[in-house]
């Protein structure tokens, strides 16, 4: 499971670790029932404190992706992943819902718009 974390990033590495492991669930790369990384060994892999992996995996577990096993670690829960991804989907339109309105007020034009959003999402 390959996580890259950055200390220069302004999102917490909770944050990251979990926004990556989401990612990971839902393009399929992390399939129902695989087995994670212990905390322990993830917290060496990253250098990082187990506290901190331990709050990650606390999170994902809280909001579904996950799955705790006592004694045997943690596993991708089994999940309807088109409700995962119609959640993506409603939290990215109410965002960029709030872009466009900042937009409008700023006189940015939708050229101007769409040309940060690519730039953004990596394909320019």
């Amino acid at each position: 499971m390959d996580i890259i974390i950055s200390n220069s990033a302004g999102t917490p590495i909770y944050e990251q670790i979990t926004q990556q492991v989401k990612g990971l669930i839902l393009r399929g790369e992390l399939r129902e029932g695989e087995a994670l990384p212990s905390m322990r060994l993830l917290a060496k892999e990253l250098r990082i404190s187990v506290i901190t992996t331990k709050r990650a995996y606390e999170e994902l577990e809280r909001e579904g992706f996950l799955t705790t096993v006592p004694g045997k670690g943690c596993f991708v829960a089994a999940r309807n992943l088109e409700l995962v991804r119609e959640d993506c989907l409603r939290r990215m339109e109410e965002r960029l819902s709030q872009a466009v309105n900042i937009a409008k007020g700023g006189g940015i034009t939708l050229a101007e718009m769409t040309g940060a959003l690519n730039i953004l999402y990596g394909d320019e």
